[in-house]
């Protein structure tokens, strides 16, 4: 199929080494299973040194270890700052999976980097009264808590990845900003090993600031509402009304190619959108950059 890239400028992204970690939530309950992955993925949180993370994807029984329904999701941080990614990781699961009923965790990390041993920041949520049991080949800690009981892995894997790959689909109908969005990460969400950490993003951010101790601040040159205050510096497009953002995380640069063209493909023959394009840092913040029409027009992803 032929697609209409002149709307695509040739532009890149910038992306950053970044590790993270592919776990398995299985619980007995949907609407359960559901809230645990989805609130212990929320708030993306990598710039400020936080955990950011996302729904990779539900699975079924028969590909669970313990034969209930499951969620794969994926927790990043952009160092390689082990005791604080544990730390911060261990906050997800404790706060937001551990207190769902009836749910466990399972390492579903492939081409390991190393390992994490749960019982430290996670097992001794047992107050010492934690025991060690099997679950199929897996080793499991299982943690007493009122509602019986919650289980982890011993030994969660962890790798590295590329994370803040992104794509802006500039829009002139406000429709378009909720439609193109969902169908860009339907499509991306069919992509083993790729998340979106926003969903659809609201606020571009840039590097330099004037007030550093917030962190990044709104890229201003891109705020529609902005355009007639700022004649000089604007580079809203015309009839462009709207620049939301898809950002990317992924196991490695070829599954984030293959999301990227796959979304911008899903969307860039639409009437109501109006440009595509990137956020970068003229390249001088990122660890790779990758050009959107390189991307776009490669048979390889």
């Amino acid at each position: 199929m032929l697609y209409n890239y002149n709307k695509v400028e040739n532009t890149f992204f910038e992306a950053f080494n970044g590790i993270y970690t592919r776990l398995l939530i299985t619980a007995d309950d949907k609407d359960i299973l559901k809230q645990a992955a989805y609130d212990s993925t929320a708030t993306p949180g990598a710039v400020i040194g936080r955990i950011e993370g996302g729904v990779e994807g539900f699975i079924d029984r028969d590909k669970t270890p313990d034969n209930r329904l499951g969620v794969i999701a994926q927790y990043w941080f952009n160092s390689h700052d082990m005791e604080k990614f544990e730390l911060e990781l261990s906050y997800r699961i404790r706060q937001d999976i551990l207190v769902k009923p009836f749910t466990s965790v399972f390492n579903m990390t492939h081409n390991p980097k190393g390992f994490i041993d749960m019982m430290r920041y996670v097992g001794h949520c047992g107050d010492g009264y934690e025991w060690e049991e099997e679950i199929g080949d897996r080793n499991m800690i299982n943690i007493p808590i009122a509602v019986p009981d919650f289980k982890i892995e011993h030994k969660i894997a962890y790798s590295d990845g590329i994370m803040g790959a992104n794509f802006w689909y500039m829009c002139n109908d406000k429709k378009a900003v909720v439609e193109a969005g969902q169908i860009a990460i339907e499509v991306i969400n069919d992509i083993e090993g790729v998340i979106t950490p926003f969903g659809i993003c609201s606020a571009a951010s840039k590097v330099e600031t004037n007030y550093p101790w917030i962190g990044p601040t709104t890229n201003h040159s891109y705020c529609p509402s902005l355009k007639e205050k700022l004649v000089n510096e604007s580079k809203v497009p015309d009839d462009v009304k709207y620049i939301p953002e898809i950002v990317i995380n992924g196991v490695n640069k070829e599954v984030v190619n293959k999301a990227v063209k796959t979304a911008i493909d899903s969307i860039v023959d639409r009437d109501d959108i109006v440009k595509i394009s990137a956020g970068n840092f003229n390249g001088k913040l990122g660890n790779y950059n990758f050009n959107l029409l390189d991307i776009l027009n490669t048979d390889k992803v």
